[in-house]
């Protein structure tokens, strides 16, 4: 098999950016900073947890797996990964597969606190990984059977963890969330932003959003 060739690195350009993610919404959460991804390479691994494996382990392993499987095609590069994981004490909810699944998600949260631990992971150029898992807190209004009925017709549920996504017609249903809304979403800015920049990716250089030259 013929691999990608390694970038080329001078002083004048920066190592490649690269998104080991195929969700549109963390594309979106980096372009609100102004920062968009050389080349999205999505991971393809398994995201099974382990027996009796913790929630906030869980999202923090994924993402370091999936960061590693796709730095190995990008030598060179800074490769962020990230999954989300929404738990109800230490009960991983994944993705819902069916809408008996989601229904059941949904009557699980309604009421009630869950956590969203969302872990990033990010290979630098010279392979070193870096790793931090964010948790932030979410409360659910009580849902009744039209809520429920209604969000399920959405199609919104589907490929969303806990079967809800927050930036759509989830949003009606927080009623208070605590710590990072982009976390929820998907993507821990802050940290994501502190992350690179604390490994030599000049943040406010490269964002679009600056003035040229500034």
């Amino acid at each position: 098999m013929t691999r990608p060739a390694t970038p080329v690195v001078s002083a004048q350009t920066r190592p490649l950016l690269v998104l080991a993610s195929a969700s549109p919404r963390r594309k979106e959460l980096l372009s609100q900073i102004g920062l968009e991804p050389d080349i999205i390479d999505p991971a393809d691994i398994p995201e099974i947890p382990m027996p009796a494996e913790k929630p906030r382990h869980f999202a923090g392993r994924l993402a370091v797996e999936k960061a590693a499987a796709v730095a190995e095609r990008h030598k060179g590069a800074f490769v962020l990964a990230a999954d989300t994981v929404v738990a109800v004490g230490q009960r991983i909810l994944g993705k819902a597969s069916t809408e008996t699944e989601a229904r059941r998600f949904l009557s699980l949260l309604s009421g009630r606190k869950h956590a969203v631990f969302t872990g990033t992971a990010l290979v630098l150029p010279n392979g070193t990984v870096r790793q931090k898992t964010v948790k932030s807190t979410v409360i659910f209004k009580p849902l009744d059977e039209h809520d429920i009925q209604s969000y399920l017709k959405s199609g919104e549920w589907q490929g969303k963890a806990g079967a809800y996504a927050i930036q759509g017609l989830g949003s009606i249903f927080t009623a208070k969330i605590q710590g990072s809304y982009s976390n929820i979403v998907g993507l821990p800015l802050h940290e994501v932003a502190m992350m690179l920049a604390g490994n030599g990716f000049n943040v406010w250089r490269h964002s679009s959003l600056m003035p040229k030259g500034a």
